[in-house]
């Protein structure tokens, strides 16, 4: 799993144009994966990446950044070979992926009328990436799940209501205990619907071999991972047919055939 996060001085602008930054995070980030993935001493093809975004802290405060899930692997550029990692603990370093991250989101953000809004040091202070090794996934999708319906805090942790403050608790990353927060009611809707995002916005989304476009190469992959497998088809038998008796003719003795069956007679009406 990997997660880009945006530097501070860029947070504010953030929250003002929401849809064109937020797009221009997704690009950026998911780009510097894929160049620096195409690096045969990394993997040397294509990955797949699925980004949710997530716009807080556990304390409300505004922390745009993005979770990529990606598998250990890519599909080489002959399109049929697929290339496992290097290693099962580790996929590429963050360092220089982190550099890629931030000239690509310069390059980005440069085509915009946004970019003289930015101080110049911040293409020169180190950008935050930070990747780490999740198994098979399964931990990390659970991890992710909650963040793709959720908002930014549950009513569960929301302690108490008065007429002017509001009183919530949230669990510290770094003690692991929970934390009591009071703040004044427009200080708390403030912080609350900061994370609300502009309508239209897609907060989960695909790229590389996960992308519905490239279903085809998926396809390969699939074909290559998984071991053959023969294929059982049960046919169920069909139940033996009773014999039927045989009648014979009280007169004759004779063996006789049936031709048909008759209806029960209807009887006389009831009334």
């Amino acid at each position: 799993m990997a997660t880009f996060t945006l530097p501070d001085p860029l947070r504010r602008l953030t929250r003002k144009h929401q849809k064109l930054l937020y797009g221009i995070l997704f690009t950026a980030s998911q780009q510097a994966l894929q160049l620096l993935a195409k690096d045969p001493k990394y993997i040397g093809g294509q990955i797949g990446m699925l980004g949710v975004l997530q716009t807080w802290k556990r304390d409300l405060g505004y922390h745009p950044h993005i979770h990529y899930l990606i598998p250990g692997g890519g599909l080489a550029p002959d399109g049929k070979t697929w290339l496992s990692c290097k290693s099962n603990t580790f996929l590429m370093h963050e360092v220089p992926l982190a550099i890629i991250f931030r000239n690509k989101y310069r390059d980005l953000l440069r085509k915009t009328e946004l970019f003289d809004q930015i101080p110049s040091k911040v293409w020169k202070q180190d950008w935050c990436v930070d990747i780490e090794p999740v198994g098979n996934g399964q931990a990390a999708l659970k991890y992710l799940a909650p963040y793709i319906f959720r908002v930014a805090i549950s009513n569960k942790n929301i302690l108490k209501v008065t007429d002017t403050s509001v009183t919530y608790q949230y669990r510290d990353r770094k003690t692991n205990t929970f934390v009591t927060k009071t703040l004044p009611g427009e200080n708390f809707m403030h912080r609350f619907l900061q994370h609300v995002l502009p309508k239209g916005l897609q907060k989960v989304r695909t790229f590389g071999l996960w992308h519905p476009k490239q279903r085809h190469k998926l396809e390969l992959v699939k074909e290559q991972l998984e071991p053959e497998k023969v294929t059982v088809v049960e046919v169920p038998l069909e139940p033996a047919k009773k014999p039927q008796p045989d009648f014979n003719c009280p007169h004759c003795s004779c063996k006789m055939a049936v031709v048909g069956k008759l209806s029960k007679p209807r009887g006389p009406p009831t009334w």
